[in-house]
């Protein structure tokens, strides 16, 4: 199975970025990527004079060589961090629809204690109409993310793990790999 993970935090150590490796650690991945999404704020002028940068170019490639997405996103001021939606915006740019039919999960990772379900509720708004298959119901949201992981970066919350895991199994059954 080949997964791309999607942080909607820019920062190496982020807790989302952990979120999204122990999902890939606790399912069978053959390979699995994680997206880069430091990008230029989307730009109409931009794109008219220079089309896509790079970075969205690679990243829809991603996408399209995915066998499905696991997408872990903060939670920012009741919404998605900016990062995030500026990915959105430049991938609904590209030729085609890379997320057309994309078996996608949606995490999150939040110092609060709602773990994030505003940010994923937001995210699933976003990314309607793109029309993926969306695995919905049955949330992983980490909440007071500081306390969850052990110093290995993997989760030391028991109940997290087993929601996670469950998550997963769930996607690579929608995936059909």
């Amino acid at each position: 199975m080949k997964l791309l993970g999607i942080s909607g935090s820019l920062r190496h150590a982020s807790f989302n970025r952990k979120l999204i490796r122990e999902a890939a650690r606790l399912m069978p991945v053959s390979v699995f990527t994680e997206a880069d999404l430091n990008m230029p704020l989307y730009d109409g002028d931009l794109e008219k004079a220079s089309g896509l940068p790079d970075t969205v170019t690679v990243l829809v490639e991603q996408i399209l060589a995915s066998d499905a997405v696991i997408i872990s996103t903060p939670e920012y001021n009741k919404g998605i961090s900016g990062v995030l939606k500026n990915a959105l915006d430049w991938i609904s740019r590209a030729d085609g629809n890379p997320w057309l039919d994309k078996p996608v999960a949606i995490i999150s990772a939040t110092a609060g204690r709602g773990g994030g379900e505003r940010a994923q509720t937001m995210v699933q708004n976003c990314m309607a109409p793109f029309s993926p298959r969306l695995l919905l119901g049955r949330e992983v949201l980490v909440g007071q993310v500081s306390a969850q992981f052990g110093d290995d970066d993997r989760l030391s919350n028991a109940r997290y793990e087993t929601s996670l895991t469950a998550l997963m199994a769930r996607l690579v059954a929608l995936s059909g790999v």
